[in-house]
């Protein structure tokens, strides 16, 4: 689904990711686990084209299109190639209605369909319940599942999530869990997380893989997920 090959990337003199290589399998959850400050979100920023990458690769298959070299496409050309994204801090519009942010996502697809998905509103039945109001009226974890809604109106195959569950209620983080396997295992999308949350990584992701200065420094299926590797590379 998504190969990163030898990627090298800079903010001004700091050299932030360091030739780095991950492979994103179709049909799985990734998650990407590290201390702060070692590059997880610049990897995500980097893939979906929201900051410049020095050298290296990003290439993306779905679907009939082919392997796609994402370096090459601009933020909104990879929306439509079916990338949804969810940024850290949720970034919905509060003063417009949940049902205009989820509006806002529909210029990315590459259908030109203007109908809000009706699978939306089935993963996440407060939205459709809370269609008029404000967005900046509901709660953090109501604006996190809207923020969600929004990447998924494009129908992606591959959704990137920024540490959904951070500042939020443990029964909303679960039933975001569960919408990130029952949109794994019913609809085959393909997700690359970002969350510090071990009980979640473990309990959702099918692998992880763990970054250190910028570079992956151990990964695998998420049942080998050590105490060890934890204790070296997680704990602070």
């Amino acid at each position: 689904m998504l190969a990163i090959e030898k990627l090298n990337q800079f903010y001004g003199e700091s050299h932030t990711l360091w030739d780095l290589d991950l492979e994103v399998p179709a049909g799985q959850c990734t998650c990407v686990m590290g201390r702060n400050g070692v590059g997880k979100t610049t990897l995500l920023k980097a893939v979906m084209g929201e900051v410049a990458v020095k050298s290296g690769a990003l290439r993306y298959s779905s679907g009939d299109a082919g392997e796609i070299e994402l370096t090459q496409k601009a933020v909104e050309e990879r929306s439509r190639l079916g990338i949804g994204y969810v940024p850290q801090g949720r970034q919905i519009f509060p003063l417009l209605t949940v049902e205009d942010n989820l509006r806002t996502g529909l210029a990315a697809r590459q259908d030109g369909v203007k109908k809000i998905p009706e699978r939306v509103y089935e993963l996440f039945p407060v939205l459709k319940e809370m269609k008029n109001r404000r967005g900046g009226d509901l709660s953090g974890g109501q604006q996190q599942q809207l923020a969600i809604g929004r990447a998924l109106v494009i129908e992606p195959k591959l959704l990137i999530l920024d540490e959904p569950g951070e500042g939020i209620q443990p029964n909303i983080v679960s039933q975001i869990g569960q919408v990130i396997r029952q949109l794994i295992n019913e609809d085959g999308l393909t997700v690359l997380l970002v969350e510090q949350k071990l009980p979640f990584a473990r309990k959702y992701a099918d692998r992880f893989v763990i970054m250190d200065r910028g570079r992956p420094v151990a990964n695998g299926d998420i049942g080998e997920l050590s105490d060890e590797l934890i204790q070296q590379h997680l704990t602070v």
